[in-house]
């Protein structure tokens, strides 16, 4: 099939590579969003399916919506069968949902209905879901809300962070994108309406919500501060300075105020709704993230100290 790749980050370069080096497929076109800024330096740089595209030669266009002009044009001169998409970041307009004869077909990386929207493995670890996945699915014009085609599970791993997680079905689910569109090219697939029950959502999760609640029992802030790794980040603030936080692990310590540091040689251990946690690493600003025992030596730090 002729295949416009409609994808973004870095979960979305396996299944772009996949594609490219199909036999049965061909790569006409790449839709990414547009270059941005990124780093101290605010470099202007190409998203990571768009450097890939380059690469290999492929026609690649950033436009900011695609209901712009260029990009309808661009669509409609490589006339695709089908649109694959992997985190784009942006919503396809109804008006060209039919324009390829198969549709847009969407990986998605939970068990759908679970977790529709744009951030299902950071929920998936923060509700403490023990069994996760991907599923293929036709997009139309609800939320996540299309025929499935194709599913995949993947165990969610104690100390898996949605970083973890996210590789994982990444690479999994790359090759579930692949034998999505080989069954409905050779017309042996068809999607199938998703249940009404079990549906949940998972909406982006900005720099507010990464913010630790040490309030709440320690498995909480554990699965809160591991989907938030490695983006946004978790942090946390000691008087007036931020600290981004690295994930922590549970014991069965004494009971310490909630953020109440308990500081030795070797661990830092903090207080929450329940038992304390074990700081791994700690990121002041403007430094390489450390670990919670030097940060501590560094700034001087005693017992009793207080992450807010």
């Amino acid at each position: 099939m002729r295949i416009v790749f409609a994808g973004t980050p870095d979960p979305a370069v396996a299944s772009l590579r996949r594609l490219i080096d199909s036999p049965d497929h061909e790569v006409v076109g790449v839709i990414t969003r547009p270059d941005a800024e990124s780093g101290r330096g605010r470099k202007v740089l190409r998203s990571p399916v768009g450097t890939l595209a380059d690469e290999a030669g492929i026609e690649v266009i950033t436009p900011r919506r695609l209901s712009e002009p260029d990009a309808v044009a661009s669509l409609t001169d490589w006339a695709p069968d089908c649109c694959a998409v992997v985190a784009y970041g942006a919503l396809v307009p109804k008006a060209l949902l039919d324009l390829p004869r198969h549709g847009w077909i969407n990986l998605h990386f939970s068990l759908l209905p679970a977790w529709r929207g744009a951030a299902p493995v950071q929920a998936a670890i923060a509700a403490g879901d023990e069994i996760t996945g991907a599923s293929t699915f036709q997009i139309e014009a609800g939320l996540d809300t299309g025929p499935v085609f194709g599913t995949l599970t993947e165990r969610i791993r104690p100390t898996d962070t949605s970083g973890d997680l996210l590789d994982r079905l990444a690479e999994h689910g790359s090759h579930l994108l692949v034998s999505t569109l080989d069954g409905i090219e050779r017309g042996e697939l068809v999607g199938l309406s998703q249940p009404t029950d079990g549906v949940s959502f998972a909406p982006k999760i900005d720099v507010a919500d990464a913010r630790v609640r040490w309030d709440r029992p320690a498995h909480i802030v554990d699965r809160q501060i591991r989907s938030a790794t490695p983006a946004p980040g978790s942090w946390t603030e000691l008087g007036e300075v931020r600290l981004k936080i690295g994930p922590v692990t549970t014991t069965d310590g004494e009971p310490l105020p909630a953020g109440a540091l308990a500081v030795s040689k070797k661990s830092v251990l903090v207080g929450t709704g329940s038992a304390p946690v074990r700081l791994s690493t700690v990121q002041p600003p403007g430094k390489k993230p450390m670990a919670a025992a030097d940060w501590a030596r560094g700034a001087h730090l005693a017992s009793g100290a207080v992450l807010s």
